[in-house]
């Protein structure tokens, strides 16, 4: 029983650094450094707690409960009647920030042939997340979390014609732009009407599809 109770704490302990030990191989086959991999995950981890508010946008309508009241004038309150967009630091930012700085990179080494497989890549990654993404009342713009890192696998594979850094870069690229616009930006048209106070692009309810989008190409790099 001690013998199991030890195994199970060391493999608590060593899991999430294992974990984090993949995640940094996987954008160190992309180009980065240890320090620089370790540096941007950790900034994509932390950083998703941080939301960036950006402006407001005006419900439709708000649902009175039957037997409830509100002690204020509806028509007056703005934060009743408005709803916060904001932008994740770690699910938005830092990531496009990687996809810049990747695409310049891949740029300055195979030239300007690598613009159409990313802007093609962009385009399907963003159709597909778009379709497959669900806007639920009360909790917001759900993506998918497995569909558009696939998406941007299979597209980094095919633009490119096969595996290597061209390839890993168009996938990479192509799913946390395409899962941003097709699953939150494209969507923001649409939330007016789903009871929520707030929705941060990137944040809760698409980060995972993003860091997920943010691993993947390794196995193609």
């Amino acid at each position: 029983m001690i013998a199991i109770i030890i195994l199970f704490g060391l493999l608590i302990l060593i899991l999430p650094l294992f974990i984090l030990g993949v995640i940094g191989a996987a954008f160190i086959r992309l180009g980065f450094s240890w320090i620089s991999a370790l540096a941007v995950i950790l900034l994509i981890i932390f950083g998703s707690f941080v939301n960036i508010p950006l402006y407001h946008i005006r419900r439709d309508i708000i649902r009175v409960p039957r037997n409830g009241t509100f002690d204020q004038d509806l028509s007056a309150s703005a934060d009743v009647w408005n709803i916060l967009v904001s932008c994740n630091l770690g699910g938005a930012v830092i990531p496009a920030g990687v996809s810049a700085f990747l695409v310049y990179k891949a740029i300055l080494i195979t030239g300007n042939s690598l613009v159409f497989s990313i802007v093609a890549g962009i385009i399907i990654v963003s159709v597909i997340t778009f379709v497959s993404t669900r806007l639920v009342p009360g909790a917001g713009i759900q993506v998918p979390l497995l569909i558009p890192g696939v998406t941007a696998l299979l597209a980094g594979l095919v633009l490119s014609g096969g595996t290597g850094l061209t390839a890993a870069v168009t996938a990479f690229v192509s799913g946390t732009i395409g899962t941003l616009s097709g699953g939150n930006i494209v969507n923001l048209f649409r939330i007016s009407d789903l009871e929520i106070p707030q929705v941060s692009v990137g944040g809760s309810g698409t980060f995972g599809a993003v860091f997920i989008c943010c691993i993947l190409p390794a196995l193609i790099a």
